[in-house]
């Protein structure tokens, strides 16, 4: 059984103007988060900035998530590292506060060769009981899981159940659900193609957009999900312009400052992450305006 479907929720991690973890807006927004109808939520990946967390804060964000969500919705902890070691160790830190899943990117700027994944990857989920996805992110690693890999990696480990593909190659998606048979669950990493994914035997995204707009992106994947294709393509159309804003810079750059612009006081970014050009913002904001999240 799939660890969830719909729309997950990739959340951003507020910060305090001294820079450490808000744990009380935190609180907030996961409570609005579930309110708002998302489907899961990840914690600590990119867009919470977990490379600029130390291991103690990165397992400690983790399990408050954990504590706080209560099994109302699925929690899924990013425990990828590129360090072998140090994945296999956050991760059995995760199962053991109680994670529902865990979302494991490939090992970057060291990279691996397609052995070297194969033998990470195995090393890791042999660590633990817990389901895991796997996260491909190639213009960010540098490591692109090939299609045969991951099929390999399916097959033969029992507990990786799906991938966040993000490499916005179409053809090596349809490559890899022709490989695995269906027998993997396909989440879009990337906002602007959820329906195209989903078009693919998909089951969900793991998504930045809904940060700001969660009820839209689960009712868009559910409305796929229930037949209402022509309905959910116009609301993937509709919703381009925000998807471009949100990355106009390096995530999650935009997506804090559209949640501070919303009021939601997320707080800064770590360094070397900046704040938002002036000119991405004015950008930002029209867009938002646009597209009704901002009056």
């Amino acid at each position: 059984m799939a660890i969830f479907k719909g729309a997950g929720v990739a959340i951003v991690t507020p910060m305090k103007e001294n820079l450490e973890i808000n744990y009380d807006k935190l609180d907030e927004i996961l409570e609005e988060q579930i309110a708002g109808g998302t489907d899961a939520i990840i914690i600590c990946g990119t867009t919470g900035e977990s490379a600029t967390m130390t291991e103690a804060e990165h397992m400690e964000a983790i399990r408050f998530t954990v504590e706080r969500v209560k099994h109302r919705i699925p929690v899924i902890a990013g425990t990828g590292s590129n360090c072998t070691a140090t994945a296999i160790e956050l991760s059995k830190e995760a199962e053991k506060d109680g994670a529902d899943g865990l979302l494991l990117v490939t090992p970057y700027y060291n990279k691996a060769t397609q052995k070297g994944l194969i033998a990470h990857y195995t090393a890791v989920c042999s660590e633990v009981k817990l389901p895991a996805i796997l996260y491909n992110v190639p213009s960010r690693t540098g490591c692109n899981i090939q299609p045969a890999t991951l099929a390999h990696l399916v097959k033969n480990v029992d507990n990786i159940v799906g991938v966040k593909e993000a490499s916005g190659n179409i053809g090596q998606v349809a490559e890899i659900m022709h490989l695995c048979d269906g027998n993997i669950d396909l989440y879009s990493g990337n906002d602007d193609q959820v329906v195209p994914l989903l078009s693919l035997g998909g089951i969900g995204v793991i998504s930045v957009l809904s940060n700001v707009a969660p009820a839209y992106v689960h009712d868009m994947v559910y409305k796929y999900l229930n037949g209402d294709t022509k309905e959910s393509c116009k609301m993937q159309l509709d919703a381009l312009p925000l998807c471009s804003a949100l990355f106009c810079e390096v995530n999650p750059i935009p997506v804090k400052a559209a949640m501070n612009l919303m009021g939601r006081e997320v707080g800064p970014l770590r360094a070397p992450l900046t704040e938002i050009e002036p000119a991405h913002k004015e950008l930002l904001e029209k867009a938002m305006k646009d597209f009704g999240i901002l009056k």
